[in-house]
C-alpha cells in the first residue's frame, strides 16, 4: 500500500503542499445516477414538476458546489476552476436521471473532488426538488469517470455494463424547461 499523502509522519492529518508542483491542466469527469418512479421521471421530462425546473436547478447547485469543494471537504485545495459542467441524461430502465460533470483547471492538484462533489451535490438537488412527489428516489453509482493531467496522467473507470451515455456527453439528452 502507498503512503496517504494527507497524513504525517505522527499520523496526522494535513493538507499536502503542493507549492513545487508545476501548473497543468487538468480535468475530472465524475458521473452518478438518481433512481426514482416513471411518473416522477415524466415531471422532469414534460417540465411539471411543482418546484419548477428541476434540471436548471441541480445544475447551478452542482457548478457552485464545485467552485466551493475546499469549503466542503476539510483537506481540499481552493481551486481556480476554470471550466464545471453540469449534464443530465434520462433513462426509462431503470427510470431516473444519469448526472455527469466535467471539471478543468490550470494548477497544481487535481479536480476529482471538484467533479464528484458537483455530481453529488446536484443529485441532491434532483432529489430536494422532488421528494415531494418521490420520497423513494435512490442516489448512487457516484463514481469518477475519468481524469487528466497531473503526476499520475489518465485514468478512465471501466464502463458499467448497465451504463447509458449520450451520443455527445457534451450535450444534454434532455433540455432544461422542455
Amino acid at each position: 500500500m502507498t503512503k496517504l499523502s494527507h497524513i504525517d509522519e505522527s499520523g496526522r492529518a494535513h493538507m499536502v503542499d503542493v507549492g513545487s508542483k508545476h501548473a497543468t491542466h487538468r480535468t475530472a469527469v465524475a458521473e452518478g445516477f438518481v433512481t426514482m418512479n416513471a411518473e416522477t421521471l415524466e415531471l422532469i421530462l414534460s417540465g411539471t414538476a411543482p418546484k419548477g425546473d428541476v434540471l436548471a436547478v441541480a445544475r447551478i447547485a452542482g457548478i457552485m458546489a464545485a467552485k466551493k469543494t475546499s469549503d466542503l471537504i476539510p483537506l481540499c485545495h481552493p481551486l481556480g476552476l476554470t471550466r464545471a459542467g453540469i449534464h443530465f441524461t434520462p433513462s426509462d430502465q431503470p427510470a431516473g436521471i444519469h448526472i455527469r460533470a466535467e471539471v478543468g483547471v490550470t494548477g497544481q492538484t487535481g479536480v476529482e473532488m471538484e467533479a464528484l462533489t458537483a455530481v453529488s451535490v446536484a443529485a441532491l438537488t434532483l432529489y430536494d426538488m422532488l421528494k415531494a412527489a418521490d420520497r423513494g428516489m435512490e442516489i448512487g453509482f457516484i463514481r469518477l469517470a475519468e481524469k487528466t493531467g497531473g503526476r499520475t496522467g489518465y485514468y478512465a473507470a471501466p464502463r458499467r455494463d448497465d451504463q447509458q451515455e449520450p451520443e455527445d456527453p457534451s450535450q444534454d439528452t434532455v433540455e432544461s424547461g422542455s
